[in-house]
């Protein structure tokens, strides 16, 4: 179970969606969230969009491994989901927040954690106001929050510099390699 976390508008997307291209063994657990659909967005494929009681009714089935309140909307893990891929010997990339890693992270210590971290704050502001898709205030919150969640980024067994896309994702999948190397107890490929 590899976990990745960093601040909205780093790139964990992308860096998520080329890792999966780069490794058929690889698949992306789709959590759930109360946020409203952004355009580009599809439904189960993203995220699964729900409203605030099937969120509620998630939590009281014990059906979520985390859940967190994220810039005013809830997200959760479907351990359901998560221990059906493993079982079938798939490793599982988690994308969340930092509360809700460090949820995981007291259920499931055997997972890799990983944050991804923009050059530089100034570079993030930049990336979020390209995006387009929020408003000043929004981008203000999110950049308040990214300095929290970037205090954090010491709590991860591994903090990636997302500069370049590729260049991340291929240090990320370096990270899932020894990663399994490792704890087969073999020596990780040179």
């Amino acid at each position: 179970m590899i976990v990745i976390s960093g601040p909205s508008g780093v790139g964990k997307d992308t860096i998520i969606e080329r890792l999966l291209k780069m490794d058929p063994d690889l698949r992306y657990s789709i959590s759930f969230t109360t946020r409203p659909k952004r355009d580009y967005e599809v439904n189960d494929v993203h995220y699964s969009f729900v409203g605030k009681p099937k969120f509620e009714e998630l939590i009281g089935r014990g059906e979520l491994l985390e859940s967190a309140l994220y810039n005013g909307y809830y997200y959760g893990t479907s351990r359901t989901r998560v221990e059906k891929l493993q079982r079938q010997g798939i490793d599982v990339i988690l994308k969340i927040e930092v509360r809700g890693a460090e949820q995981v992270r007291a259920k499931r210590p055997d997972g890799v954690f990983i944050f991804i971290a923009p050059p530089s704050m100034e570079e993030l502001l930049h990336r979020r106001e390209e995006r387009g898709s929020d408003t000043p205030a929004v981008i203000e919150e999110r950049q308040r929050l990214a300095r929290w969640e970037m205090s954090h980024a010491q709590y991860y067994d591994y903090v990636v510099t997302n500069e370049d896309a590729q260049v991340a994702a291929e240090d990320v999948m370096e990270i899932i390699r020894r990663e399994r190397a490792r704890r087969r107890g073999a020596q990780p490929p040179e």
